[in-house]
C-alpha cells in the first residue's frame, strides 16, 4: 500500500501548525492588548472560518500563481509554491489559523487581570508578564487549540486541491487522496483511508482532553 499520501498529509499539517501555533499566539497578544479595533480584527481573522476551503484556495492560487506579483519574486530566486506540498502548507495553514487564534485569544482574555496586575507591580515587563503569567495561565487553551489546528490541517481538503493539486507521491493528502479512489471507483482503498484519517482524529481529540484534564487536577 502507498502511504505516501499519510506522510504527506503529517508533513503539511505539521507545517501548518508550527506557523498557526507562533502567528496565532502573536497575533491573538496584539489583539488582547488594543484598546479599540478588537470586533473589526476579529472579524478579519475569522475570515476563513466563512469562507468555503475552496474559495480560500482559489484567493490564495491567485495571490500565489505565477502570474501574481508575488508568483514572480517567489519564481526569479528559484521557490515554487503551486502544486507543491508548500503549497498544502500555505492553503492549510490560512484554513487552520482562525481556530489557533480565536481559541488563544479567548485563553489569554480568561487570565486573572489581578496576576498581570501583581506583575507590572513586581516592576516586570509587558514581553516577560506574557511568558511568565499569561502563557502558563493560557496554556490549556493554547494547547487545545494548537492541537485542534493540527487536525483541521490533517483533514484539509478544498484548499489544499486548489493548491497543491493532486500529484500522487508529491502533494497527494489522504482527504485527496479519497476523493481520487471514489472518483476512480476504488471505494476499498477509499475505505482504508477514511478509517486512518478518522482513527488520527479520534486520537487527537483523546489526547487534547486528557491533557487538559491533567492540567486541571494539576492545578488544583
Amino acid at each position: 500500500m502507498d502511504l505516501s499520501p499519510l506522510w504527506i498529509s503529517l508533513k503539511i499539517a505539521a507545517g501548518a501548525t508550527i506557523i498557526t501555533f507562533v502567528l496565532g499566539i502573536i497575533v491573538a497578544r496584539a489583539v488582547s492588548n488594543m484598546k479599540r479595533g478588537k470586533a473589526i480584527v476579529d472579524s478579519i481573522m475569522s475570515i476563513p472560518l466563512v469562507l468555503p476551503p475552496t474559495v480560500v484556495g482559489f484567493l490564495v492560487l491567485i495571490a500565489m500563481g505565477s502570474n501574481s506579483f508575488i508568483g514572480k519574486a517567489l519564481g526569479s530566486i528559484g521557490i515554487d509554491v503551486i502544486f507543491t506540498v508548500w503549497g498544502g502548507i500555505i492553503a492549510s495553514t490560512i484554513v487552520s489559523f482562525p481556530i489557533m487564534y480565536r481559541s488563544t485569544r479567548g485563553a489569554i482574555d480568561q487570565v486573572d487581570p489581578n496576576l498581570i496586575a501583581v506583575g507590572r507591580t513586581l516592576g516586570m515587563g509587558e514581553w516577560k508578564i506574557f511568558r511568565k503569567v499569561v502563557v502558563p495561565n493560557a496554556w490549556p487553551g493554547i494547547a487545545a487549540a494548537t492541537v485542534l489546528s493540527f487536525a483541521r490541517a490533517l483533514g484539509e481538503f478544498g484548499a489544499t486541491i486548489m493548491v497543491a493539486g493532486n500529484i500522487p507521491g508529491k502533494t497527494r493528502t489522504m482527504s485527496v487522496a479519497i476523493y481520487s479512489f471514489m472518483q476512480s471507483g476504488n471505494r476499498e482503498k477509499a475505505y482504508v483511508w477514511v478509517g486512518i484519517i478518522v482513527a488520527f482524529s479520534v486520537t487527537i481529540l483523546i489526547l487534547m482532553n486528557l491533557f487538559t484534564q491533567s492540567f486541571g487536577r494539576r492545578k488544583k
